[in-house]
């Protein structure tokens, strides 16, 4: 019989050889995110991501979702491409497409489920049969509350982790198990009275601390959202066209983070420094092949066009430009024409 302190210590050791930079575990007592889940559906903060109330209270109480549960083993994978430099050149380059740079190379999902996979057969082999199930953003969990009980970090003021010695740029993922093992403990709250990533925020989406209105978040708005985007906020959005990293490129503490060490997580197709123009000329056919294996494509080609609609609406006009948006102003889609006829009614 393998006492359950090392079996904690060979999970962890595993974890890092497969590639994780930090393993913790905890118990499955969520109430308080409970509590602050229920209010911000209530407040209906969450906009039409309806998905978020759906499974009712299985999100927040992992043994509804898998019965038996009784200890969630956390994780937590880098995935900073480049320097935070290299991040806010293109960002300050208006006529250059800004994605999210989690979703610059291979999907998240994909990466981290295979290695929990592998984690969770290799402890299986050398402990014997056990029930678990693995999770990357891919059912009703609350991986972030988990994660900090797990002590991977604290949540912060613009509600995503922070590891004090790594930052916040990097993935999480989740084994719900049946094994009672020994639980970590929590990392204290080092916000302290920091607002950069309130102040930084260009649609002011951190409406206070620690809480977050998605209705406003450029990341809803851009990968979430299916509607057309609200007029106020488009001019707001700049030139990001798929999510947004400004409260983490303000964020002091990740002057600790490192640069990814998984190959799978490196820019594809050069779209780290691809133009609105180039990539606004994508047809369907052509965005399917070079978001293959992304987590781009979910969003689809119209809404991947009517983001870009907006940022070259929010570009400095120049004739590329023009003829970019008058390619498409009579697009069978109505969503992208009127996303296209606002941009050419800024730019003039």
């Amino acid at each position: 019989m393998i006492p359950p302190d090392e079996i904690v210590a060979r999970i962890k050791r595993r974890g890092l050889e497969l590639g994780f930079q930090q393993v913790g575990i905890t118990d499955t007592d969520l109430a308080s995110a409970e509590a602050r889940l229920l209010s911000w559906l209530d407040e209906g903060r969450h906009g039409t991501m309806d998905y978020m109330a759906r499974h009712g209270l299985k999100r927040s109480r992992p043994a509804d979702l898998v019965p038996g549960t009784v200890r969630v083993i956390s994780v937590r994978m880098d995935y900073l491409p480049e320097s935070h430099r290299a991040m806010q050149a293109a960002l300050d380059d208006p006529p250059r497409a800004f994605i999210s740079r989690y979703a610059l190379g291979r999907d998240y999902h994909k990466v981290l489920r295979a290695r929990l996979q592998r984690l969770a057969e290799n402890i299986l082999a050398e402990i014997g049969p056990f029930g678990y199930r693995v999770f990357v953003d891919s059912a009703p969990v609350l991986e972030k509350p988990l994660a900090a009980k797990a002590g991977l970090g604290w949540i912060g003021k613009h509600t995503n982790l922070i590891h004090p010695k790594a930052g916040s740029w990097f993935f999480l993922g989740e084994i719900y198990t049946d094994l009672a093992l020994p639980i970590d403990s929590p990392i204290a709250d080092h916000c302290g009275r920091c607002r950069a990533c309130i102040e930084v925020c260009p649609t002011r989406a951190i409406v206070a601390p620690y809480a977050l209105d998605a209705r406003l978040c450029i990341s809803y708005l851009t990968i979430e959202h299916a509607g057309g985007i609200p007029e106020p906020l488009r001019p707001l959005m700049g030139n990001r066209i798929y999510g947004c990293d400004d409260c983490q490129l303000v964020c002091p503490w990740n002057r600790f983070a490192r640069l990814a060490a998984e190959p799978d997580f490196q820019a594809r197709h050069a779209l780290d420094t691809a133009s609105l123009v180039e990539v606004f000329g994508w047809d369907e056919p052509t965005f399917l092949d070079r978001t293959q294996g992304s987590a781009i494509r979910r969003i689809g080609h119209s809404r991947w066009l009517r983001n870009i609609a907006v940022a070259l609406g929010n570009a400095p006009s120049s004739p590329a430009i023009k003829q970019a948006l008058n390619a498409r102003v009579d697009h069978p889609d109505a969503l992208i024409r009127e996303h296209v006829g606002w941009a050419l009614g800024r730019i003039g």
